[in-house]
């Protein structure tokens, strides 16, 4: 049963649910590539001029706050990094998944200041780009296994991280207008 009405949107999902592509097409591919690319300056551009108390601020109820999610973005995009690196040079390496939530608890994710997380997804952003618009289009098709959700390729993987960070910037773009912090 939905916890919303047609005419309330559901905020664990702003832009949708991930759906999750096995394949690309290179036009595809590219602007995935470009969506990572620009998701540290979209983060950034969503949260500046926050003070503290809106940075800690759920961004929906029973949610993570403004903070515990850009450390969270940081954390997930640090493991993608790795994941799509196994892919690249291992055979069907099966990856490690991680509590995500367990991870926003810690004392770093909800007490640092985010210009720590933004700075790790610039510099690892830069590295990841470079690497993906390096790849030949046929190392996409790659294969990886995630113990809970299965057989990958790295398109697939592409599509999760493509879809994540703009999932992430868009939870804080509605707080803000919800809360008119615009």
């Amino acid at each position: 049963m939905s916890t919303t009405s047609p005419a309330e949107p559901d905020l664990r999902y702003p832009i949708g649910k991930l759906e999750r592509k096995s394949a690309f097409s290179p036009a595809e591919r590219t602007a995935a590539i470009d969506a990572i690319a620009a998701a540290p300056s979209l983060l950034r551009a969503a949260i500046a001029g926050l003070s503290d108390a809106q940075l800690d601020t759920p961004y929906r109820p029973g949610g993570w706050t403004v903070r515990q999610l850009v450390h969270h973005v940081a954390d997930s995009h640090m493991n993608a990094y790795t994941r799509f690196r196994l892919a690249f040079t291992e055979e069907n390496p099966t990856i490690k998944p991680y509590e995500e939530s367990k991870w926003a608890e810690l004392a770093d994710a909800r007490t640092m200041p985010t210009d720590v997380s933004l700075t790790i997804l610039d510099a690892m952003h830069s590295r990841l780009v470079t690497l993906l618009r390096a790849m030949p289009a046929e190392d996409f098709a790659r294969k990886l296994s995630h113990p809970e959700n299965g057989p990958m390729t790295v398109d697939a993987l592409l599509s999760v991280y493509s879809w994540h960070g703009r999932h992430h910037v868009a939870h804080v773009t509605n707080l803000k207008e919800r809360e008119k912090w615009t």
